[in-house]
Order: C-alpha cells, then sequence, then structure tokens
C-alpha cells in the first residue's frame, strides 16, 4: 500500500485487507494533514467544489442511494482505489450516509453483509449506519446481482 491514509487516524476504518477508507463529515473543518486523492461525496443536492478529484452520489439524508447502480460503482471505484490512493467517502454527518457507505465496502473487501454494520460500528464510528433501511441495504449489498 502506498499512498494512503494512517491507520491510526480517527475516522480511517482498516478493512480486512488492508485498505484504509476515511469518512468524513462535510459539514466539520477538514482535518489537519493530506488531503484525499478521491473522495464520493454522498449527499441529497450537488456538493461544493474541492481541490481533489471527487463524484458526487446523490443520497438524500437518513435515506439510501438515489442510484443503486451507481453506489455499487463509485465505491467499487473506492474500493480499487483504496491501496495505493487516500480515498474518502463523505456526508453531511459523517454517520449514516457514511457509514453505509463503509458497510458496503466491507462487504466488497470480504466482512459477510450480516456482520458489516458491526465491524464498521467497532472501528469507524458507534452510531454508523442509522436506519433499519440502511442496515437492510448493507445486508442487500452482499448478495450478487
Amino acid at each position: 500500500m502506498n499512498d494512503s491514509w494512517d491507520a491510526a487516524e480517527r475516522a480511517v476504518l482498516t478493512l480486512p485487507s488492508g485498505r484504509l477508507i476515511r469518512g468524513r463529515g462535510l459539514r466539520n473543518p477538514l482535518p489537519e494533514g493530506p488531503e484525499p486523492d478521491f473522495a464520493v461525496h454522498l449527499l441529497g443536492r450537488t456538493p461544493p467544489p474541492v481541490q481533489w478529484e471527487s463524484r458526487w452520489l446523490r443520497w438524500p439524508d437518513f435515506r439510501l442511494p438515489a442510484d443503486p447502480a451507481q453506489a455499487r460503482e463509485l465505491l467499487g471505484e473506492v474500493w480499487r482505489r483504496a491501496p495505493d490512493e487516500r480515498v474518502e467517502v463523505a456526508c453531511g454527518g459523517g454517520i449514516g450516509r457514511t457509514g453505509t457507505a463503509l458497510a458496503c465496502l466491507a462487504v466488497l473487501d470480504g466482512v459477510p453483509a450480516e456482520d458489516a454494520v458491526a465491524f464498521v460500528r467497532r472501528g469507524y464510528h458507534p452510531r454508523a449506519v442509522e436506519t433499519p433501511w440502511q442496515r437492510r441495504y448493507v445486508r442487500k449489498f452482499g448478495r450478487p446481482g
């Protein structure tokens, strides 16, 4: 792994493969240290511009992604880029949508879908994945097709 996050940094989730993904709340100040190389912003409206490469996934607060196929594609891109780049997923508060995306990334990394929410709550934030439908989305994310 090359130019990734410091695993000891707050809000950085270490996946079983060793990939490091930072979760962040966009309403909070940008953390000190290096900027991301790539980010996916999980918001209901167009995010503000940033200095690094980013993509917008329309995902209203407390809900699910508006386009599940795009969500799977963008989260796959985050997962593929994580070994060599500083990648982050970010929503407004950094807990519900971000936690859900991190749990889906854990599934992509081999964590069983039924264990992914608990994995993210242990490794990222104890309240990650806030709603019952977000938890259900993570379980379904692990199913093919």
